[in-house]
């Protein structure tokens, strides 16, 4: 597996390179935290509006740590709490995005958080927040439910073998 991949974001070339266990101490370069959630040997996936299945996360805001951030966005997102333990970031490069807009709301490179999250209590989905839905997923099921990356099916691989236990 090549932990460096191209995607087209919005029409944009933007390199994304996958680092395990890098800690990432500058928290203004982090664009978002992730959490794939595991229970009973099942993955936590949820319907967010306009982008498909996918792991619960989102944005840091003001004020927050990343864990912080981690825990706030699987709430909201999968109504679920459980403990978390660090994957490793996405280095998310647009040195090669001809429209990055520099002084934007994004660091020429930036970083996505990645943790595995041991489910401990599942409260009933409200659809308050973004998402429509959540299922739970077969590992091997996966690969054809997720609307992401390949990377992603490489960090999902490699939280299936760590335990918060």
């Amino acid at each position: 597996m090549n932990n460096q991949i191209y995607v087209n974001w919005d029409g944009n070339k933007v390199s994304l390179k996958w680092l395990p266990h890098k800690k990432i101490n500058e928290n203004n370069l982090v664009t978002s935290v992730h959490g794939y959630c595991f229970m009973d040997g099942k993955i936590l996936l949820v319907h967010v509006k306009d982008r498909g299945f996918n792991a619960p996360g989102g944005h840091i805001e003001l004020h927050e740590d990343p864990e912080k951030a981690l825990l706030r966005e699987i709430y909201e997102e999968g109504y679920v709490t459980g403990t978390i333990k660090y994957l490793g970031a996405i280095e998310v490069n647009h040195k090669e995005n001809e429209n990055f807009i520099h002084n934007g709301p994004y660091p020429l490179i930036g970083y996505q958080l990645f943790y595995r999250v041991d489910i401990k209590k599942i409260f009933p989905f409200l659809r308050e927040n973004e998402t429509i839905t959540r299922i739970w997923v077969e590992p091997e099921e996966i690969q054809y439910v997720l609307n992401d990356h390949e990377l992603s099916i490489h960090i999902i691989n490699e939280a299936l073998k760590v335990s918060n236990s």
